[in-house]
């Protein structure tokens, strides 16, 4: 299994300095809003690759009253070995990693070590922008290729370039083709990874017996087609040039992808669907891309599920626990309440967050 065995918490958020021993269960956290609960989440999300579940810089992470920058140290434990791992940041610089005292970056970290995430913020998810949703798809995209950061980075970055050349309206093309070929060969790699996850998603949630409702799913782009190939998708940004010199930016690409979600078996739009239905879509395919990973890469990532049991009633919040056990996840969950979490019974280590003068306290149960 993928789990964390040891977790340090030093000046992180409300953290002044928590240590804990876990097992492999899943990790049930209890206490009142604002005591500090989700930043221990957000602290397992910083295992994995990107800008963790907040997408806060790293100066945002430290302790207000010390400034002294952070410090995250854990024990991974994999299906084949145990890795020593130490995440840091000074003054607000940019993170650090460390495996097994060694320096590493973060796609070395995404191939030892993978994380999805649920928090509360994602379940207005299929009625909001698109940008929100490309972004859900692109966290579990990562999950299954630690390399598809890289390649988004890369032509978000030729794209904002282009997009300087178009709003200062530069109309020689030697300018635009360097750029528009390196769009071209990370944005098709972009895409093809997309694909590829959703496949992996459909395929893992046609093999389940879930109580969770199927999502089915397309990407489709807000206007036309994406282009097939590699120098299909170059001809395309260079035939769009004067299009785009209009309006000042791309107009084609994977940055114009949205993910379109259904209610399988009512065959309705997710938008369409109640707060409770749109939750348990999310859920679904939370799970599918656990059940996905465990298939292709031995073990289920560790999931992250913020204020889990919002819009899920008792029922689905036991039938939750009980496929995440099924699979052997380390679920790190968050609730008001010990309550929230009584159908797990003895398969949960249970923490209760209390907050006093600014400083968060973990009491392991």
């Amino acid at each position: 299994m993928l789990a964390l065995t040891a977790l340090t918490l030093s000046h992180f958020r409300s953290h002044k300095r928590a240590e804990l021993e876990l097992d492999g269960r899943p990790v049930a956290i209890h206490g009142a809003n604002g005591v500090g609960k989700t930043n221990i989440l957000e602290a397992v999300s910083l295992f994995s690759p990107g800008r963790g579940l907040r997408r806060a810089g790293a100066a945002d992470m430290a302790r207000r009253d010390e400034a002294l920058g952070w410090k995250l140290t854990g024990q991974l434990q994999s299906p084949s070995q145990i890795y020593e791992i130490d995440i840091w940041s000074e003054a607000g610089a940019a993170r650090q990693i460390r495996i097994d005292g060694k320096a590493a970056n973060q796609i070395a970290l995404g191939k030892i070590c993978r994380v999805v995430w649920l928090v509360p913020a994602m379940d207005r998810l299929w009625i909001e922008a698109a940008e929100g949703r490309r972004r859900f798809l692109d966290r579990m995209a990562l999950s299954f290729d630690p390399t598809h950061a890289e390649a988004a980075l890369t032509y978000e970055k030729s794209m904002r370039e282009r997009n300087r050349l178009l709003k200062e309206q530069v109309r020689d093309p030697a300018w635009y083709r360097v750029l528009e070929t390196q769009m071209a060969a990370a944005g098709h790699r972009v895409h093809q990874v997309r694909l590829q996850t959703l496949e992996f998603l459909r395929q893992a949630q046609a093999e389940s017996e879930t109580s969770f409702p199927a999502a089915e799913l397309d990407l489709v782009q807000s206007e036309g087609s994406m282009p097939i190939g590699e120098s299909d998708l170059r001809d395309a940004l260079a035939e769009s040039r004067f299009r785009d010199l209009a309006v000042g930016r791309s107009l084609i690409g994977p940055h114009r992808s949205d993910l379109i979600g259904s209610y399988a078996a009512k065959g309705v739009a997710a938008k369409d669907c109640s707060t409770g239905e749109q939750k348990a879509l999310l859920v679904s395919l939370i799970l599918a891309n656990a059940r996905a990973l465990a298939q292709r890469e031995g073990a289920p990532p560790m999931l992250l599920l913020d204020e889990v049991s919002a819009h899920l009633d008792a029922n689905r919040c036991a039938a939750l626990y009980d496929e995440i056990c099924g699979l052997g996840v380390q679920a790190w969950m968050t609730g008001t309440g010990p309550e929230l979490f009584a159908a797990l019974g003895a398969r949960a280590q249970v923490l209760q967050v209390t907050e006093a003068d600014g400083m968060s306290q973990i009491c392991q149960s």
